[in-house]
């Protein structure tokens, strides 16, 4: 027997037991540690593109950019700064909701700010393609290094989990 999760738009089904044994309680808590973990892998990459971010404009070759150029580098910016903040409102919402007893509703929450942040993280990742290839090869380059790697990231980051998840479905 199943029943739906807290939030019935992500249908998400929660046995009360896992074949594995695991209660219910069990696998809110793993799956809400494996997030945690995750996100402490990918936020120190998202730190050093911000600081990366951060000591572009102080460069003396700053002041040469195109208008373009400089929105491109405020958009790449935003998209960073956006996507650190997704990215740690996790953490940041089980230190504040500590022991409140409500940790699937967290569960559902960090991951979907973590899918947030990693959407931005894309935009921002594709962003400083953009900028370092119109200033190292060309603007007539960027927008296909900017594509290439939006691609990628398409491919690894969305394309081949759904592929999967969308497989295992099948199977059932």
């Amino acid at each position: 027997e199943h029943r739906c999760g807290l939030d019935p738009r992500y249908a998400l089904r929660v046995p009360d037991a896992e074949p594995n044994g695991e209660t219910r309680k069990q696998r809110v808590d793993r799956e809400l540690n494996e997030l945690l973990g995750e996100l402490r892998i990918a936020l120190p990459g998202v730190q050093m593109l911000f600081a990366f971010l951060l000591t572009v404009p102080f460069y003396a070759r700053f002041e040469t950019l195109t208008g373009s150029s400089r929105g491109v580098f405020f958009s790449t910016f935003t998209f960073t700064t956006i996507a650190a903040v997704f990215m740690i409102a996790p953490s940041s919402n089980h230190r504040i909701s500590f022991r409140a007893q409500d940790k699937e509703r967290l569960l559902l929450r960090a991951n979907r700010f973590a899918i947030v942040g990693v959407a931005f993280l894309a935009l921002a990742i594709c962003g400083v393609m953009y900028f370092i290839a119109g200033m190292v090869l060309g603007k007539e380059w960027a927008p296909f290094a900017a594509g290439a790697t939006a691609v990628l990231i398409a491919l690894t980051w969305y394309l081949a989990p759904l592929v999967r998840m969308l497989g295992r479905r099948s199977e059932a």
